[in-house]
C-alpha cells in the first residue's frame, strides 16, 4: 500500500476547504500537511511555515509532494509541477487537474496575464458558494477512493 498524504497550499485556501480536508483526512486516516507563509495562522498538526517571498509556499508544496499524494491548490503552475511528479492536484472549487489539459490551462493563464500587463482587465473569481464546498468534498472523496 502506498502511503499518501493531502498537502494544502494554505496561503489562499478557503477555511471551509481546510475544514473539509481535516474531516476527510481523519476518515481515511491520511496525513494532512498544510503549507503557508508566516502571515497566515493555520491550525494544523503538520503545518509548515515558510517565509513570505514570492512562490516560497509553492516551492515547499512541490518539494513535499510525492507520487500518489493529493495537492490542494488553486495555482495552475503548481498543479502542473505536482502532476509531473505523479501527484494529483485538486482546486478548492473541486476541479481535478488533469495532465492532458494542464497545458491548455497554463496557456490560458499566460494569455490573460499578457492582457492584464497591456492594461486590460480580466474577471476575478466568483464568490464562493456552498456548492463549491460540495463539489470539492465530492472530488476529494473520488480521489481518495480511487487510491
Amino acid at each position: 500500500m502506498v502511503l499518501v498524504k493531502i498537502i494544502i497550499d494554505a496561503d489562499a485556501v478557503p477555511k471551509s476547504v481546510l475544514e473539509i480536508c481535516r474531516q476527510v483526512s481523519g476518515q481515511f486516516t491520511v496525513p494532512l500537511v498544510t503549507v503557508a507563509n508566516f502571515n497566515h495562522r493555520i491550525e494544523s498538526e503538520r503545518h509548515i511555515v515558510v517565509g513570505d517571498t514570492s512562490q516560497e509556499a509553492d516551492i515547499e508544496v512541490a518539494n513535499q509532494a510525492s507520487k500518489g499524494d493529493i495537492v490542494v491548490t488553486q495555482d495552475w503552475g503548481l498543479a502542473a509541477i505536482v502532476l509531473g511528479k505523479g501527484a494529483m492536484a485538486l482546486s478548492p472549487a473541486g476541479r481535478i487537474f488533469n495532465p492532458a489539459s494542464i497545458d491548455f490551462l497554463l496557456e490560458e493563464r499566460e494569455i490573460k496575464a499578457k492582457h492584464r500587463r497591456s492594461g486590460g482587465r480580466t474577471k476575478g473569481p466568483a464568490k464562493r458558494t456552498a456548492r463549491d464546498d460540495s463539489n470539492f468534498k465530492h472530488s476529494l472523496y473520488k480521489l481518495l477512493e480511487n487510491l
